[in-house]
């Protein structure tokens, strides 16, 4: 799925929303399976990766043109209130986790 086929989708969504066709938890649902399918068919320049491993990040779906950069990725973005209570918890360290191509 490309960019403007996804948008069109989402679109296509919110649509059904504002016409009282579909209810927030089915939009919401429509939504994430499109940008989940454009995630997975993405045909970019990048990669597409899958973070593997402890919770926050066990998951986390990235695109990077590498895995290490992916892992950088992964890492900042959940730099979130949620990840830094775990390293708070838990002694400072970084969860355990790998990147695998999706």
């Amino acid at each position: 799925m490309d960019r403007i086929s996804a948008i069109r989708n989402v679109e296509d969504a919110l649509r059904a929303f504002e016409n009282g066709d579909a209810d927030l938890a089915d939009t919401e649902q429509r939504v994430a399976a499109v940008l989940r399918t454009y995630a997975t068919e993405f045909d970019g320049d990048d990669d597409v990766f899958r973070a593997v491993g402890e919770e926050p990040v066990d998951g986390t779906i990235v695109v990077a043109p590498s895995a290490p950069a992916a892992r950088e990725r992964v890492i900042a973005l959940s730099a979130s209130d949620r990840l830094e209570d775990v390293i708070h918890m838990e002694g400072g360290d970084v969860p355990e986790f790998d990147v695998e191509r999706v």
